[in-house]
């Protein structure tokens, strides 16, 4: 199937010329690449145009999550029938793009995402999540699994994430003003509509965060905010408590075998996570200025 690899970037710094890298390495010398970049500081746009990549630029006020990604999959060429979406700090792995393409032989998949291994320089905490995320099993999901596993259903990543273009302009994309966490909005709609979502354990790149306590706040103050804005999306296929259970539960066991000298850091990580989330589902009830404060992705709410 034609495919191409859509991915927006802002001031990628070291990490995108080692994304540029694998790109180049793991890939057909006629892979179409389309970049957007919102306002880099850095040689950002410019490296990816020496990579042969085509880039169109807008300013870094205009850039969100969804409508970005939804001009990008436009930005393609005539006949592509998937869209692979990148982040810039991702490292694809050798055979990545072909092993999560091949699952689109099956019609009703509208979109797939492959696995996730943590940077070399993970921490324990870091590297923990994306073991716990990203498990060594392949699964593709329908609505009938929604009672079985809940929300892990609709659960996607558009740091490595292919859609069939088709079906992505038959449910409108992604919405065209969000936080973040469009993946899961369109996985959801998908899922709703009777396609399927995959999940390519075979396709690999290498995408993890080290985030410090305040960040995991901000950061989950962010998905909180979709959480409280996307109701019909809980309301179809559950919430996410259980899972947070057994995530804990799974990076204290991990972290008593790698890295014990983490586990105060992960507590606070976990607490700041909960504080967040249950703040940002109540974003309505706090003054606009202070979520704005609270939020990582502050230029949402301008």
């Amino acid at each position: 199937m034609k495919y191409f690899v859509a991915i927006p970037t802002y001031n990628g710094g070291e990490v995108w010329k080692e994304s540029i890298n694998s790109i180049k390495k793991f890939s057909s010398a006629d892979l179409y690449v389309q970049v957007i970049d919102s306002g880099s500081k850095d040689s950002t746009d410019l490296l990816a145009e020496q990579a042969g990549f085509k880039v169109t630029r807008i300013s870094s006020q205009e850039f969100n999550h969804g409508g970005t990604r939804n001009v990008l999959a436009g930005l393609g060429p005539e006949d592509s029938e998937i869209v692979i979406f990148l982040t810039q700090d991702a490292i694809l792995e050798e055979g990545s793009l072909e092993q999560l393409v091949a699952v689109f032989k099956d019609p009703q998949v509208a979109c797939a995402y492959g696995r996730q291994l943590p940077h070399h320089d993970a921490t324990p905490i870091a590297s923990h999540a994306r073991s716990f995320n990203y498990r060594a099993q392949s699964q593709v999901y329908s609505l009938a699994d929604a009672d079985r596993v809940g929300l892990k259903t609709v659960f996607s990543s558009n740091s490595f994430a292919a859609y069939r273009i088709s079906v992505f302009k038959e449910l409108g994309g992604f919405p065209s003003n969000t936080i973040l966490c469009e993946d899961m909005y369109f996985a959801a709609k998908a899922v709703l509509a009777g396609y399927k979502v995959a999940y390519v354990a075979d396709a690999k790149a290498r995408h993890s965060h080290n985030y410090s306590p305040v960040e995991e706040f901000k950061r989950y103050f962010d998905i909180g905010v979709f959480h409280g804005k996307e109701k019909w999306i809980f309301e179809n296929f559950g919430g996410a408590g259980g899972e947070g259970k057994k995530f804990i539960i799974s990076e204290l066991r991990f972290l008593l075998k790698h890295g014990i000298i983490s586990i105060p850091r992960a507590c606070i990580n976990n607490a700041m996570k909960i504080i967040g989330y249950k703040l940002g589902k109540n974003y309505k009830t706090l003054p606009f200025g202070l979520n704005q404060r609270l939020s990582m992705h502050k230029r949402y709410w301008k």
